[in-house]
């Protein structure tokens, strides 16, 4: 809360308190006349506003929130103590300046002879002190750890946008370093290819770097990328790659966070097929259910395989996936039949 908005809390609620407080002696029916019920009501009002301003202003500069010290404790009490202490001089003095210079009737002075009692309107200035201090340190302890609970979220949205912000800038470099890879080898056997490579190279680049800023993209433009990146990697494998998809019309709209079906599609060509002497399949297949959608990218190969190779991608892909949806995707790579290992996610839908 800022400054200039607690000030105001503050001041509105010492105005309604007090208020509220004294009003109370006009439904208590003691027998006192109007003019005094009302000059009491100013009276108790006023001090109450007043002492305890002064009292606010030490505990703020003398006392503060962090009890980690005895001597705060200490003078907290004696802060306390010459507070209660002071409104009860206050009022003392502004009922004798009623006695002096307005006057009582007889049955007023008759009530106050029978029922004042010194120690028990110290006791009741006391407590109506003890109220206000425990509603101030209430109040302001809850202000705190709303405070606080909005910088922790803050701190986490800022810390979950570098994280992503520094998982993207990974994303680049892989698939960069495996291109050029290709690209070097094939420039002194098929010049025609390897034009045709760096074509497909930079528009990949073109859609990375227009990408790169953003959560999420439609599987439409996430299958562009794709669809490069294996026309790339034909190039290179020739016949022993083929790919497949098989994907529902309805999921092309559907968002997605860029370049993870890409990388599990490199990561099934880089790590699968080109260990494969006589290559195999890639295949893709999007489908949707009414709260998630399932990707799967499987490919010809064997889960020891895969699993003896780097895997920077896919720990990149768990990551981004966790800090986008949390517990709520899923992701699996795992052998699901003979010879042919399969990638999967699930994710909550995206509007």
């Amino acid at each position: 809360m800022r400054p200039r908005n607690k000030n105001i809390l503050f001041w509105v609620l010492q105005l309604v308190g007090w208020s509220v407080l004294d009003a109370t002696i006009f439904i208590v029916p003691l027998g006192f006349s109007k003019t005094y019920l009302f000059f009491s009501f100013m009276v108790s009002t006023v001090f109450g506003i007043a002492v305890t301003f002064g009292y606010r202003w030490y505990l703020k500069q003398y006392v503060g929130l962090e009890f980690d010290q005895k001597r705060k404790y200490i003078r907290l009490l004696l802060a306390f103590i010459a507070t209660c202490g002071l409104y009860f001089m206050l009022i003392f003095t502004a009922e004798h300046f009623y006695d002096a210079y307005i006057g009582r009737t007889a049955e007023e002075k008759a009530f106050i002879k029978e029922n004042f009692n010194y120690a028990l309107a110290f006791a009741n200035a006391a407590f109506t002190m003890l109220c206000w201090t425990v509603l101030y340190f209430v109040i302001n302890f809850s202000i705190r750890a709303n405070k606080n609970s909005l910088e922790r979220l803050e701190l986490n949205s800022t810390l979950r946008e570098a994280q992503l912000n520094t998982l993207k800038g990974q994303v680049n470099p892989h698939f960069m370093f495996n291109s050029l890879n290709n690209i070097r080898g094939l420039m002194l056997e098929d010049v025609p290819k390897s034009k045709e490579m760096i074509t497909k190279l930079s528009e990949m680049l073109e859609f990375s770097m227009t990408k790169n800023s953003v959560d999420s993209i439609t599987v439409k433009e996430e299958l562009e990328m794709v669809r490069n990146y294996v026309g790339l990697s034909k190039i290179q494998m020739e016949e022993r790659l083929k790919y497949d998809e098989d994907i529902d019309p309805e999921c092309l709209r559907l968002k997605i966070p860029p370049m993870v079906i890409q990388l599990l599609v490199e990561n099934a060509a880089k790590h699968g097929i080109s260990k494969l002497k006589e290559g195999g399949v890639i295949r893709l297949q999007i489908t949707k259910s009414a709260q998630t959608m399932s990707i799967l990218v499987s490919n010809t190969g064997k889960l020891l395989m895969a699993k003896d190779t780097t895997q920077l991608g896919l720990a990149n892909i768990r990551k981004r996936l966790s800090l986008l949806y949390g517990p709520k995707a899923v992701f699996k790579l795992e052998e699901i039949a003979d010879h042919t290992v399969g990638a999967s996610i699930q994710i909550p839908l995206i509007p």
